[in-house]
C-alpha cells in the first residue's frame, strides 16, 4: 500500500510540472510581426503632357540713342545703371550754332513779310489805276505775279524756321522709353556728328524667351501652345504662349528655337535665364504618391491594402509630375495602396496602418487613406 501510494505522489509532481512548462511555453509566446505603413488612395486626375528646357531671355526694345545734330557734349545727365523714364534728359548739346541759324531765318521770314507788305499796297494802287485807265492790265498782272512769288518765299522761309526750331529742339538728347541705362558712350567736351552714339539704353517692358528643345519633339510644338516660365530674378511665374519657331535646327545643339513673349513684368531682366515648360497636351489618368511605386524583380510593384494584409500588384507605370505616378495598368481609382513603409512589404505581408488602432474597421482604414 505504501507503494503504490509514492506512484500516485510521482504521477501528481510530473502533472504539475507539465501544466507549469505549458503556462511558461504560453507566456513566451509573441505576436505575429506587422509592418507599419501610411496609405493613400489612387485618384483620378489631369495630367499635362509637358515638355521643360532653361533658355535665355533677350530685351526686344534696347535703343541706342544717336545724336540728331552736330554739336558739342555740354552735359551728361545720366549714367550707367540708372532708371529712366521716357522724356528724362539724358544728354545736352551745345544749341549756340542752332540758335544763330534760327535767328537768321527768323530774320529772312521778316523781311519777306515787309516785301509782300509792299507789293501788297503796289497791287492796290495799280488796281485803282487800272479801273481809271491810267495804266495797262498787264502791269497789274506783272505785280500780281510778284506777289504770288513772295507769298511763296514767305511759305518756303518759314518751313525753313521751323525745321530749324525743331533741330535745335534736338540738343535735348531724351530717352525714348522707359528702361536702365546699360552703356555711357560720350563725356563732357566731345563733339558729336549727326548719328553718333551717345548712350544704350535697356528696357524690360518686352522680352523674349528663346526656349532650345530638343529635335525629337519639334513635330509635336505649334504656335499657340501654353507655356509657363520662371526666371532666377523673379519670384513671379508668367504664362504665355508659343508665338513661334525658328526654321532651322541648330547646327551646333541640334536643337529647335521655341520663341514666347514676356511682356511687363517687374523683375524679369534681358540676359538672364529662363526655365519654360510647353504643354503638349492633357489627359486623364490614375495617379498614386511616387513612394507607392517600389522597385522589385517583377518590375514596378504597388501594394493595396486590404484586411490588413499587403497585396502585390504589379503596375505600368508613366509620368511622373509633382511628386506623383501615373499609373497606367495594375490598379484602378479608389483603391488603398502602402505608400510610407511600402519599400518594406512583400506580398500578402501584414500590416499596421498609422494613426489606426489594432481592431477598427475597414472604414476607419478608408478614411485615414483619404486624409
Amino acid at each position: 500500500m505504501p507503494r503504490v501510494g509514492s506512484v500516485h505522489y510521482l504521477m501528481i509532481v510530473c502533472c504539475a510540472l507539465l501544466l507549469a512548462c505549458g503556462k511558461a511555453e504560453k507566456k513566451e509566446e509573441t505576436p505575429p510581426m506587422t509592418t507599419l505603413v501610411s496609405v493613400a488612395t489612387a485618384e483620378t486626375i489631369r495630367l499635362e503632357i509637358r515638355e521643360e528646357t532653361i533658355g535665355t531671355l533677350e530685351g526686344l526694345i534696347d535703343p541706342t540713342i544717336s545724336a540728331e545734330v552736330a554739336a558739342r557734349v555740354l552735359s551728361v545727365a545720366a549714367r550707367p545703371g540708372q532708371q529712366v523714364k521716357k522724356g528724362d534728359v539724358l544728354v545736352m548739346l551745345d544749341p549756340t550754332d542752332l540758335a544763330l541759324q534760327r535767328r537768321e531765318a527768323m530774320a529772312e521770314v521778316a523781311r519777306i513779310e515787309a516785301l509782300l507788305e509792299n507789293q501788297q499796297r503796289t497791287l492796290e494802287r495799280n488796281q485803282a489805276l487800272v479801273e481809271k485807265n491810267f495804266i495797262s492790265k498787264n502791269a497789274l498782272d506783272d505785280v500780281s505775279t510778284q506777289k504770288s512769288v513772295l507769298k511763296n518765299q514767305l511759305e518756303a522761309a518759314r518751313i525753313r524756321l521751323a525745321g530749324i526750331e525743331h533741330t535745335g529742339s534736338k540738343t535735348r538728347v531724351v530717352a525714348p522709353v522707359d528702361g536702365i541705362i546699360e552703356k555711357q558712350i560720350v563725356s563732357p567736351g566731345d563733339f558729336v556728328s549727326i548719328g553718333s552714339p551717345l548712350m544704350q539704353i535697356i528696357s524690360n517692358q518686352r522680352l523674349r524667351a528663346h526656349l532650345p528643345f530638343p529635335e525629337r519633339v519639334a513635330s509635336k510644338i505649334k504656335p499657340g501652345l501654353k507655356v509657363r516660365m520662371t526666371t532666377p530674378t523673379s519670384a513671379e511665374e508668367v504664362s504665355s504662349e508659343v508665338r513661334e519657331m525658328k526654321a532651322l535646327v541648330g547646327e551646333g545643339n541640334r536643337a529647335i528655337d521655341v520663341m514666347a513673349d514676356v511682356i511687363g513684368q517687374d523683375g524679369w531682366q534681358a540676359g538672364a535665364s529662363v526655365n519654360g515648360i510647353v504643354v503638349l497636351d492633357e489627359i486623364e489618368a490614375v495617379v498614386v504618391p511616387e513612394q507607392s511605386v517600389v522597385l522589385r524583380p517583377a518590375g514596378d510593384v504597388v501594394y493595396v491594402i486590404k484586411d490588413d494584409k499587403a497585396e502585390q500588384r504589379v503596375v505600368r507605370a508613366g509620368l511622373r509630375q509633382e511628386g506623383k505616378v501615373e499609373i497606367i495598368s495594375g490598379i484602378s481609382a479608389g483603391e488603398v495602396v502602402a505608400v510610407d513603409g511600402a519599400s518594406f512589404l512583400t506580398d500578402q505581408a501584414a500590416v499596421t496602418i498609422q494613426g489606426r488602432k489594432t481592431g477598427d474597421t475597414e472604414t476607419q482604414t478608408e478614411a485615414n487613406a483619404a486624409s
